[in-house]
């Protein structure tokens, strides 16, 4: 039998992961995942993106410290990892109170829609306009014998 040496190329001391941690990644991976399927089948009203989102920032957290390393990395890499998920916050807080700010956010001219206002002819791309009739051609002009 060949004996085999492993090479540590991240420094003296350092531990990535384990059939532990990665069995215990996978589990808790697939208890979010079933929480999730669960949370859709619960009407939660307006909560129900907001409970979505925290599973699924869950889920990528774990993906995140222990797939991509960023538990046994610099922590430089953890702060961008972490500022990006920050500003991925902000972005989508400011994107749900621009939605809940309008007064009535439902589409005109989406179908189904009782008591709406049709759009005018000249704004639906999917109507050509009816066909101009041709200009009569110009008198001719007498011809005199």
């Amino acid at each position: 039998m060949s004996s085999h040496t492993e090479t540590n190329t991240h420094g003296a001391g350092q531990h990535h992961g384990g059939p532990k941690i990665y069995t215990a990644n996978l589990f808790a991976l697939l208890f979010l995942t079933v929480l999730t399927i669960a949370a859709a089948s619960f009407n939660f009203g307006s909560a129900n993106v907001v409970i979505a989102l925290a599973i699924a920032s869950m889920k990528a957290a774990l993906v995140a410290l222990f797939f991509m390393h960023l538990v046994w990395d610099k922590p430089v890499n953890a702060i961008i990892a972490i500022a990006g998920f920050l500003f991925l916050g902000i972005f989508l807080m400011f994107d749900f109170i621009d939605v809940t700010s309008r007064v009535n956010f439902q589409p005109r001219n989406g179908p189904n829609m009782e008591n709406a206002t049709p759009a005018p002819d000249s704004m639906n791309p999917l109507k050509t306009p009816a066909p101009r009739p041709l200009d009569p051609a110009p008198a001719k002009a007498e011809e005199h014998k």
